[in-house]
């Protein structure tokens, strides 16, 4: 091989490492930060170090990054992406065409590499199977998380009442019941899980992990005396939402360390609900939003009179109780607070 062969050879098996390993570490950011998957987040991990050890410097010593007429080249999809699969499908794509292109120009110089880059490749599909196992929806992106939360309170027409909010919009739902019998819990539990995948909306269980998991619902909301969340997680599995109660900076930061998927920010006003527990106000509302790095939702006493005010404070999400439980037309209510949320995001 020429010398000016091996000087292209060289800058092509450098721009390509470079590819994929900047590839690999785009995936293992939402394996880490996104999902909370370890196991993914350390297969990148792995992959990025395998490539490290081939990125020899006689490969970085070809490269000529201001005569490189690719630098120059884009496509209009490249500019933005849409959600985080998106942004994934990418990356997985460009660290395979990095290591097909690996793969075959290392058999010029190197044919152990080539074998490796073909290795490599095959590990890369089965993590892009194991990112989008159809068992494993995309629920768990903390950025699509829905603004309104509806958490139930005993009704003798709860399910229409959860029905008609749905049709109003509302995308997330927490059954909460206190007081009736195991089995009355699981009945209403999976009945309620159907109706909000039926209008393609995110159902939870409060407190009760083994319902959650019963009924497949889409995650837990736990309250500062449940079981830990990282024995939720491991019950449900790492696609499952865990969300959990605070009433004070402690619990949040407490929240954040296990890795919450979401905490409720609470009570914000008086609430026959959480009777007897002092409001924290508004002020626990701007200190939160400066300071958790999560989805979170300001909760008690929030209705449509002083949505705006929770707003204002910080808030970008909110659940309600009595506002769409207790209104005479829980479609409208549902609309009007989702209105609310609207204006405040154009305000902005």
């Amino acid at each position: 091989m020429e010398k000016s062969d091996s000087s292209t050879l060289h800058r092509i098996l450098d721009a390509n490492l470079d590819r994929a390993r900047e590839g690999v570490r785009v995936i293992e950011e939402w394996c880490r930060f996104g999902l909370y998957n370890l196991e993914l987040a350390d297969q990148c991990k792995q992959l990025r170090h395998e490539l490290a050890q081939w990125h020899q410097p006689l490969f970085r010593q070809a490269r000529d990054t201001p005569n490189d007429p690719g630098t120059q080249l884009t496509h209009v999809h490249e500019q933005a992406r849409s959600n985080p699969e998106v942004l994934l499908r990418a990356n997985l794509a460009r660290v395979q065409e990095s290591l097909r292109v690996l793969e075959e120009y290392s058999k010029l110089c190197d044919p152990a590499m080539a074998t490796a880059c073909k290795q490599m490749r095959y590990r890369v599909y089965i993590l892009e199977g194991q990112l989008f196992d159809e068992k494993q929806p995309w629920i768990r992106d903390p950025f699509t998380l829905p603004h309104l939360y509806l958490v139930t309170s005993p009704s003798k027409t709860l399910l229409a009442t959860v029905e008609a909010a749905l049709k109003g919009g509302l995308k997330l739902v927490q059954h909460r019941d206190k007081n009736s019998s195991d089995s009355e819990r699981l009945q209403i539990s999976n009945q309620l899980c159907q109706l909000c995948h039926q209008y393609n909306a995110i159902f939870i269980v409060n407190d009760r992990v083994d319902i959650a998991l019963a009924v497949n619902a889409d995650g837990v909301h736990l309250g500062q005396q449940d079981i830990p969340m990282d024995l939720a997680r491991k019950i449900l599995g790492p696609q499952k939402l865990v969300g959990r109660s605070t009433t004070n900076a402690d619990e949040m930061h407490r929240a954040i360390a296990e890795k919450a998927d979401y905490i409720g920010v609470g009570p914000v006003f008086a609430t026959p609900t959480k009777a007897g527990k002092t409001p924290i106000g508004l002020d626990y509302i701007n200190y939160v939003s400066q300071h958790a790095p999560m989805p979170w939702y300001a909760i008690g006493g929030v209705d449509e009179h002083n949505l705006a005010d929770v707003l204002a404070a910080g808030a970008e999400r909110a659940a309600v109780v009595r506002a769409v439980m207790q209104a005479s037309d829980p479609t409208k209510m549902t609309q009007k607070l989702l209105q609310k949320f609207l204006g405040q995001s154009q305000s902005k």
